[in-house]
Parts: C-alpha cells; structure tokens; sequence
C-alpha cells in the first residue's frame, strides 16, 4: 500500500487539477458569463455580416445567383462612383483636419487660464447626435442671409467690400425715355441746358427703397446746366397719378447714379439726391443719360454652400465641427504624457517655440496622433446621418457616399443585392484600418 510520502514521490503523477482563467475563475464559469454576450454578437454582427455576404452574390429578387455582377455595379453605376469618389475626399480631408484642429486647441489650450473652458466648448458638439447637428448646419447653410449663419457672415463681409444695389428690380415703365443698354438704361434721346428731364422708373417695392429716399420733387429748369429727377413713378392700381410726373405719394432714387455719354464716353457723372434730383455741369448738353448697370445689380445673398459645387466640403465642415473636440480631448491627455524635462531641454539648446513643437511634441504625440486619425478614419467611413439630412434633394446625388448609396439602394431603389455588395465593400475598406490600430496597440502594450 502507497503510503502518502510515496503518492508525493517525484515520479508519481500529479492530481487533477480545476482549469481556471488568468484572474482565478473556471473557465467553464468564465464562459457560460460570456454566453450570453457571444450569442448577442453572432445573432447582431456575425450573422448580418455572413448573410450580407451571401446576399451580395443574388439578384435583385434572391432566388437567382448573379455572380459577381452586384459587385461589377460598384464601378459602372454612376451614383456609386460618384459616393466612391466622395468618400475617397472625405478620408483624406475630414480626419487630417479634425486632427490637425485638435492638435492646434490642445497645444494652444495648454498655458491658458481659461483653457479648460475653451476645451469644454470646443468638445460640447461631440453631445449632439448627428442629427441635430445636420438640422443645425442645414439652418446655417441657409442661402437667406437672414437665415442662414455662414451666408449672413459672408455677405456682411463682401457688402464692406461691394456694396449692392438698392434697386435690382427697377425698370422703365411704358412710353419711357429710356432704353435698355448693357444691363442698364439710357435716354433715347441727347438732354439739353435748361430743359428738366424726367427718368420715371417702376419696379422697386416701397419697403425696399433706401431709408433715406424722399417724396420726389420736379427738378427746375438750369441756367447752363441739366437738371432732372430720377423716381420711382406710380403703377397702376395704386391711386390716382400723372404717369411720367413725381407725384406727392412717389419716393426719389436717393443715390442713383447717372452719367452723361457723348461717343460712348463719360463727359461727366453725378448721383441723385434724397428726393430724386439731380444736377450735371454744361458739359453734358448734348449727351445721352446713362443708368449705369451699377444701379441695379442684384443684391448679393452669399454662397450657395448647399449647391453641386460646394456640398461636400460644407458638410465636412459640419463633420470638423463636431470631432474637432474629439480629437482635442484625446491629444490634450497624450500631451499632459510628454515629460515636460524634454521641452525645457529643447529650449534651453536654443530652440524657439515652433522647433520645440515641431521636433519634440508632435514626435512624441505620433502615436496619439494616429489612434486619433484612425478612429475617425474609420468612422468617417460610416458617415451617413450628417449628408442625408444637410444635403438638399437638389443636390443630394453630388454628396453621394458609401452609406447613403447603400440606404438609397436598399430601401428606394429596391435593390438588396447592390446594397448588400456595397456593405460588404464598406467592410473590406474597414479591415485594413482596423487591423492596422490593432497592430499598433499590440505593439504599444509590449512596449
């Protein structure tokens, strides 16, 4: 009989022992805790993905076998090329910059007093869903300036710069002295001293003439000079009035400008005060009367940021807007990382402050960097909610991307089979991403 010295002999086997897990539970316990969340995966990600995959591979009805037909459609159908090519821009463009802002707000936040405000305010768009966010930037890509934000800006600049016209929609009423030339009018006939002209024009609403226009007057004959009166004459079924006569109701041209040609060249030029009249030296007897096209260029009302053209970068711009604080917050926390002893030695070898960040901390955040460039990589690739919301149907078909492409060919068009290969070209775009971030944190962890 062995005896308990003998069982704990060096050549005896080792009793059976209860596998367990690294932080001490069975793996049997560990696993049946896990079933539940594996069994959500395979039924919410593993199983879409393997149907969509076979799905790819059927007609549009899902009884016959296309082949790779769905996936010859991602290169010859011109809405997908058109999504493909966006989402080649937005991949470039959207991660880099929201990067790059992000960088910016957290090295330049970093010494401020009121830096954590500032970051707090930057980073609070990241609390709104896409879809606010669309509905907001819809609303401000508004091409009304009094409605929309950017075009309200914009033309505030540009009118500093230009200033429009008061009178876009004036006109010559019938048996007028003027006649249309080169976008403006002019007199059919020469002026002579002595001898008021009358320019009657209509077509200006009374709340859009100037502030300072007032009743017009009958200018007064000249001694050796023209004289006239420029005003906005009455319409009919508006009162009783002479036609082609200021009457006591009608407002003067305040600022119209006018200029005397003889030969087609300006012999003189001046601009008509508050109450429509106005004045030219002797000079002009004998000219024509021009109205410059100046006097009724349309009133500039901004950018069409939501037209063909420039769609895609307003909506990008949306998209910066929101994940620029994103990036922020991550980069300021891989900053407060950096051994400060660094940046000190920088600057005491004589480095000023644009060499420090550009040889020590932008070197030393590369990894931060990437991990932020890859994540919005990879959600830039997803981007949906942001272009079907702000995107007008006008021009929906020039914001094209990937996701929208699917939606639209899934649920409008009724082609599952494309949906399903445009899916699957969406995850194989994906992979190289994520097992690049992947290899990168496997590298830093042995590190």
């Amino acid at each position: 009989m062995a005896t308990p010295a003998a069982a704990g002999a060096p050549g005896a086997p080792a009793p059976p022992r209860s596998r367990k897990s690294v932080t001490g539970t069975r793996r049997t316990v560990a696993a049946l805790f896990l079933l539940p969340a594996l069994v959500l995966l395979g039924a919410l990600v593993v199983y879409p993905i393997g149907y969509s995959v076979v799905r790819s591979f059927y007609d549009q009805s899902g009884d016959g076998f296309a082949g790779v037909d769905n996936y010859k459609a991602l290169f010859t159908d011109e809405g997908i090329r058109t999504a493909l090519k966006n989402n080649v821009i937005w991949v470039v463009f959207a991660p880099t910059v929201a990067t790059a802002l992000g960088l910016v707000f957290a090295v330049l936040t970093e010494r401020v007093r009121w830096g954590t405000a500032f970051k707090l305010v930057v980073f609070m768009p990241m609390a709104i869903s896409m879809l606010a966010a669309g509905i907001i930037f819809r609303l401000v890509y508004d091409q009304d300036p009094d409605k929309g934000v950017a075009n309200a800006v914009w033309v505030g600049v540009h009118d500093t710069f230009a200033e429009s016209s008061a009178f876009p929609k004036a006109h010559p009423g019938r048996d007028s002295p003027l006649r249309p030339q080169d976008g403006g009018f002019i007199t059919k006939a020469p002026v002579r001293t002595g001898v008021p002209v009358a320019l009657p024009l209509v077509g200006v609403a009374p709340d859009q003439m100037p502030g300072s226009a007032e009743k017009a007057v009958r200018a007064r004959p000249g001694q050796g000079e023209i004289t006239g009166t420029a005003w906005q004459d009455f319409t009919r079924g508006k009162g009783v009035g002479t036609l082609g006569a200021p009457d006591p109701s009608e407002l003067g041209y305040a600022g119209m400008r006018l200029e005397a040609v003889k030969d087609g060249k300006v012999v003189a030029s001046t601009k008509a005060a508050d109450d429509g009249t106005f004045t030219l030296p002797a000079k002009a007897d004998g000219a024509q009367l021009r109205l410059p096209a100046s006097n009724f260029k349309e009133a500039y009302n901004g950018l069409d940021w939501l037209g063909p053209s420039l769609v895609t970068p307003a909506i990008i711009g949306s998209y910066i807007w929101m994940w620029a604080g994103f990036a922020m917050v991550l980069i300021a926390a891989g900053l407060a990382g950096i051994p400060r002893e660094l940046l000190e030695a920088a600057r005491v070898d004589g480095a000023n402050e644009w060499q420090v960040f550009r040889r020590v901390t932008v070197p030393l955040l590369a990894p931060v960097l990437a991990v932020v460039a890859v994540t919005l990589m990879i959600n830039v690739l997803k981007v949906f909610d942001l272009v079907f919301i702000i995107a007008p149907g006008s021009s929906q078909d020039d914001a094209n991307v990937l996701a929208l492409e699917l939606y639209r060919k899934g649920f409008s068009e009724d082609q599952p089979g494309i949906a399903s290969a445009i899916a699957v070209f969406l995850l194989l775009l994906v992979i190289p991403v994520m097992w690049f971030n992947v290899r990168r944190l496997r590298r830093e962890v042995r590190r």
